[in-house]
């Protein structure tokens, strides 16, 4: 046995999983397929990728003196800030030693004669171990639209999440952005300030929110840190681990004036609030939410100039807040500019991609660097794309046919040894401090297993369907789950992927918790461990 652990991935969850697992004293390797750490961080270096949770508040709780010495610029930090962060965690706690870079799993195989993994590398290499945790990450695997003629482009072409680490330039040049979902909110707005002439080419309108980021002063960092306590504690009580959560009354319970005043503070406060702070019921109830929707779209007609524009970005076929809500920093302005054109391809769908640029039903128009913000084959993606398969061979992906099959999120039936970080069934919210939880669990885990000479975990049928179950019937009742989204598992751009599944836990984050640990308060006795 080459190690007693493998982690995929070095981003925030195999970080801090190599520290635990070390401090086990465990023999580990991270296999991570970029040149460095950091993940998303890594990876998604377009213009304007920055956090939309509160800087501190995603940052890493367990270590003190890492709270102490990082001082944090802005209250939604840029990429280049956060990736600064995690290769100084990789610094501090020396953790580049057990991590092997440019090394992409294309392989992973369960072996039933010495309950033990051999995972294989596109390079061909080969290791064995006795651990797999997967550490890949819910939104890691981006997807290219399905458009003839993609190869065809003479001019420059990227996608957000696979930008070139030298950056381009987009100063005078003609630019399309193909995407208005998160990536392509931040980008859009970016790229405007320099580009000649701007082309946003928009199948699905998202319902976005000011961000209003700010920078942080000395003092305001000190008051931060003396707060970090009470903040990770609020962080652990709240809905999602955001410092936000919902306020206790329904929409309608309070008259319009005071309902009209609630909203203008959600959407003069910094971060997610709109979203995560709002009255209970808008996220369950239509005409609650109807009531929100109402009130965004009027904000977004007042910001655009052009009513005909305005109405081509309120959508129409979701509501507010039951897709990912992307946050912005003077978004809609961009669509006052005269150098800027809005493209609906519902109305004038994109044909293909031609050598000089993009021809649409109605013309062609010349482009010299086209961008893809067309997201992720989120949650069960990144794992699709590794050849997985467990005991008596059978494949991960055949497991997950119609929608995955968890226990907590964490363990598959028919998958011994293999751990699960944010897998699908998981508790998403704010993702370090959900990765901070898995990660714990996962090493106490392997820690009762070690301490009792145990070699093998697998999860029990029963406690599967339970748990799968479980999280189905959470998602009853949500307006999200009646949408086409990443979250209900949707992606026209990935074959097999046009059926709404349940791909994500959407109770509590405290909730999740105190099942997880009842579980493992009782000695882990629902999972079958020899």
């Amino acid at each position: 046995m080459d190690y007693d652990a493998i982690v995929i991935g070095a981003g925030i969850s195999g970080l801090y999983q190599l520290y635990r697992l070390r401090e086990l004293g465990m023999k580990v390797r991270v296999l991570e397929a970029g040149t460095g750490v950091g993940g998303t961080w890594y990876w998604n270096r377009y213009p304007g990728a920055r956090f939309d949770s509160e800087s501190y508040s995603y940052a890493y709780s367990f270590s003190k003196e890492l709270l102490e010495e990082w001082n944090w610029k802005e209250h939604f930090a840029p990429q280049p800030e956060t990736l600064s962060y995690l290769n100084h965690v990789a610094d501090k706690f020396d953790l580049r030693r057990d991590i092997q870079f440019k090394s992409r799993v294309a392989a992973a195989h369960y072996q039933d004669e010495t309950s033990s993994w051999d995972v294989t590398l596109e390079d061909g290499s080969k290791y064995s171990t006795r651990f797999l945790i997967t550490a890949i990450g819910p939104l890691s695997a981006p997807t290219m639209p399905r458009i003839e003629g993609v190869e065809s482009f003479k001019g420059q072409s990227c996608h957000t999440a696979r930008w070139p680490h030298e950056g381009v330039d987009f100063a005078g040049k003609r630019v399309a952005v193909i995407g208005t979902g998160a990536t392509g909110v931040q980008t859009i707005q970016e790229v405007v300030k320099t580009a000649g002439h701007l082309t946003v080419f928009q199948r699905t309108p998202n319902w976005c929110a000011p961000l209003h980021n700010g920078k942080i002063s000395a003092d305001e960092m000190r008051e931060i840190r003396a707060g970090y306590p009470e903040m990770f504690k609020r962080c652990q009580e709240t809905f999602a681990c955001f410092l936000h959560t919902p306020d206790p009354r329904a929409t309608t319970e309070v008259t319009p004036e005071e309902r009209e005043a609630f909203f203008e503070k959600l959407y003069g406060d910094k971060g997610f609030g709109i979203w995560q702070g709002n009255f209970r019921d808008v996220l369950v109830d239509k005409t609650a939410n109807g009531l929100l929707s109402d009130f965004v779209a009027r904000k977004i007609r007042s910001r655009v100039k052009d009513q005909k524009v305005a109405e081509k970005l309120i959508p129409k076929n979701h509501g507010f807040g039951t897709r990912r809500v992307p946050l912005e920093t003077k978004y809609y302005e961009v669509y006052n500019q005269p150098n800027v054109e809005l493209v609906d391809i519902n109305e004038t769908p994109i044909e293909r991609i031609t050598p000089n640029g993009i021809k649409t039903s109605d013309t062609e128009r010349a482009f010299d660097i086209i961008i893809y913000a067309t997201g992720f084959d989120a949650i069960t993606g990144s794992f699709d794309r590794i050849d997985i398969r467990g005991a008596q061979g059978q494949r991960l992906k055949d497991k997950w046919q119609g929608g995955p099959k968890t226990y907590l999120g964490v363990q598959v039936e028919g998958f011994p040894n293999m751990l699960m970080l944010m897998g699908p069934h998981t508790a998403l919210g704010n993702i370090p401090r959900s990765i901070e939880y898995n990660v714990e669990w996962v090493t106490g885990l392997i820690r009762y297993m070690r301490e009792h000479n145990l070699t093998r975990v697998d999860a029990r049928p029963e406690g599967v369907k339970s748990w799968t179950d479980h999280v189905i019937a959470l998602g009853q009742g949500l307006l999200s789950n009646e949408v086409d989204s990443w979250m209900t598992g949707i992606n026209r751009n990935v074959e097999g992927k046009q059926v709404r599944t349940v791909a994500r836990y959407s109770g509590s984050a405290p909730a999740y918790r105190a099942r997880c640990n009842a579980v493992a308060a009782d000695g882990y006795r629902e999972l079958a461990l020899s």
